[in-house]
């Protein structure tokens, strides 16, 4: 049997609180039986919803405060009033001091990142955190880093993100040497900015425990040419959002089809099988969560608008990569990448 994993939970994160976060770890649970959790927030809120839940209430124990960090508030804002307090940062706070192995909000992003970062501290060796996410490709899936946490990116630190991203793609595909790709507007060498030319450089020079495949443009992404896709948080952000409004864009463009005429309902009807296999495959609430990769323990951003179902995903995710002991990893490699550097520089 696999060892406990005790996951905090930002009950009051995200834009409906306890209803969501509740019902979505009792989903986790079912598939996760020997996972317990801790449930940060207003007991008053919480205990209602942990009542519909026997199962989740008998593995959870309720750390309460009613301080709440708002969706909107600024992340410097939410770093000053909410720390020591909220609900976000008292799970963080239980990552740090060892009582949780993961922390899962809904919640603010920026405040989210902005106190992780001051409660977890970064990895030794890494500059900027990342956020990562799990992107589903025509085969399998793939990691795509970084998709917000970042608007821009130097060399440097996108090699420090290939290697965060090829840690969590380890942990959670088995694959030993992942393949990663630097996301440029063209697959040749000549193209691109100077930075992200730059690190192609280095990640095909130096040492490191991955496949380079160099530059990876943006239909490859889908396409699964890589494990790993690298980025900045900016271009990674926008790709992300319009990926998962293409998927909804063509889900109505298959409703409105299927309505149009007696034959093709008919037809939809006979082919419902296949059609809910796609709307699984598209459906952005079974891979929703993205990892903040690059600090002293393992945060997850779920989506603020997600629902139960979404917010399991979330979950999952949490507990995989809590499983997998992908901080170590991600740490050892960070530190050879910056010996081998060193190294470099004094040849």
């Amino acid at each position: 049997m696999a060892a406990p994993v005790t996951i905090a939970l930002d009950a009051m994160g995200g834009d409906h609180g306890p209803s969501v976060i509740v019902a979505g770890a009792a989903i986790a649970l079912v598939r996760h039986p020997e996972t317990r959790f801790l449930l940060v927030g207003d007991t008053a809120r919480i205990e209602p919803e942990l009542k519909q839940h026997p199962a989740l209430a008998a593995k959870s124990e309720i750390i309460h405060t009613d301080v709440a960090v708002a969706m909107d508030a600024k992340p410097s804002q939410a770093l000053r009033k909410g720390r020591w307090h909220s609900s976000m940062w008292l799970s963080l706070e239980a990552v740090r001091d060892g009582h949780a192995a993961a922390a899962v909000s809904a919640g603010n992003t920026g405040a989210l990142m902005v106190m992780a970062k001051f409660c977890l501290k970064t990895t030794a060796g890494v500059d900027r955190p990342a956020i990562a996410a799990i992107w589903p490709t025509i085969d399998s899936e793939c990691i795509v880093l970084d998709v917000g946490a970042n608007v821009g990116a130097d060399a440097r630190q996108l090699v420090e993100f290939a290697l965060m991203g090829a840690a969590m793609a380890r942990a959670l595909f088995g694959i030993e040497r992942p393949s990663v790709g630097l996301l440029n507007i063209g697959r040749e060498e000549v193209k691109g900015l100077d930075h992200i030319r730059t690190a192609a450089a280095t990640l095909k020079r130096a040492p490191l425990p991955i496949e380079f495949r160099g530059f990876v443009e943006g239909d490859d992404v889908g396409r699964g040419a890589v494990d790993v896709v690298v980025t900045d948080g900016f271009t990674g952000n926008i790709a992300l959002k319009t990926a998962e409004g293409t998927a909804k864009q063509i889900g109505e463009y298959l409703r409105a089809a299927m309505g149009r005429s007696l034959l093709a309902r008919t037809g939809a009807i006979l082919a419902q099988g296949a059609f809910r296999a796609l709307k699984e495959k598209m459906d952005p609430r079974q891979l929703n969560g993205g990892i903040f990769l690059g600090l002293n323990g393992i945060v997850v951003k779920s989506h603020g608008g997600t629902d139960a179902t979404g917010f399991a995903s979330a979950v999952d995710l949490a507990h995989d990569m809590a499983s997998s002991g992908v901080v170590k990893r991600l740490a050892a490699d960070i530190s050879r990448f910056h010996t081998e550097l060193e190294l470099d520089g004094a040849a």
